[in-house]
């Protein structure tokens, strides 16, 4: 199911940030240009506001200058999640806030349509949210079919401005994709306001598919990806920016799962 929820910019948002080396969004579109965002039809993105700097108009005026640049023809995508300290909402429950301030501010920007979805929310402002949200399958809801894969359909694109290493959310979609044997499963139990207890099912996308002996296995397949030159880098406003195609980096982290997963999976505990 699909949901548009329609509200007008918050200006006077308290996120906006006075002081001086201030940031203004016309700086923010040149620079995103200059990435080249506008050369994709639809967009996901992962911030961290306090690495953007500071910025006139705060969190909305970065969410305005992207949604510029992309133009009307683009669709700006993100990451909800979901607060779990109440029952879910999709329309009224706020942020994960480990996304950080952009996506609840995103959220509640005018224009902007939800999934219905628990464990796998996302927000889409332009003419693909149709498309890329629904339908949202309940179980395995990051691989084929999913947001993510329908994202790699569009020949979209990934941008990161200052995000931790480990938030590529696209790297899910691989994990199914990946030929690992084994692969980690869990089953979650969720609270909804609308119909009370549901229990969803797919890979465990908190702690891995498989055990590798470094740890987290997120970071270094970005950073091994962004090692390829393929991401374009520059400079958004003062924070290092990488834009990549999510159909190359998704056959990167696959590739990559097997490479490395695959034999530790199999290795007897």
């Amino acid at each position: 199911m699909l949901f548009a929820k329609i509200r007008a910019s918050d200006e006077g948002s308290p996120l906006s940030i006075a002081g001086s080396n201030m940031n203004t969004k016309e700086t923010i579109i040149k620079q995103l240009e200059k990435l080249g965002l506008q050369n994709y039809s639809a967009v996901m993105v992962h911030t961290s506001m306090r690495k953007v700097g500071k910025l006139e108009g705060g969190a909305n005026a970065l969410i305005d200058a992207l949604l510029q640049t992309l133009g009307p023809q683009g669709s700006l995508v993100m990451v909800l999640g979901a607060n779990d300290d109440e029952p879910f909402d999709a329309l009224t429950t706020e942020a994960d806030e480990d996304m950080g301030v952009v996506p609840e501010m995103f959220r509640e920007h005018s224009g902007v349509q939800v999934n219905d979805h628990a464990a796998a929310r996302y927000a889409v402002h332009g003419p693909h949210a149709e498309f890329l949200l629904n339908p949202t399958q309940l179980h395995d809801y990051h691989g084929p079919g999913s947001v993510l894969d329908r994202l790699t359909e569009l020949n979209g694109a990934v941008l990161r401005l200052g995000a931790n290493t480990d938030t590529v959310t696209l790297t899910h979609l691989a994990e199914y994709l990946a030929d690992v044997p084994d692969k980690r499963r869990v089953s979650l139990r969720y609270e909804r306001a609308d119909s009370g207890e549901q229990w969803i099912n797919s890979l465990d996308d908190s702690d891995g598919i498989a055990e590798w002996s470094e740890g987290d296995y997120f970071p270094r397949i970005l950073l091994d990806y962004l090692k390829t030159g393929i991401a374009r880098i520059g400079l958004v406003g003062d924070s290092e920016a990488e834009l990549f195609p999510a159909t190359s980096f998704v056959e990167f982290a696959k590739e990559w799962i097997e490479s490395n997963l695959r034999l530790e999976s199999r290795t007897p505990s």
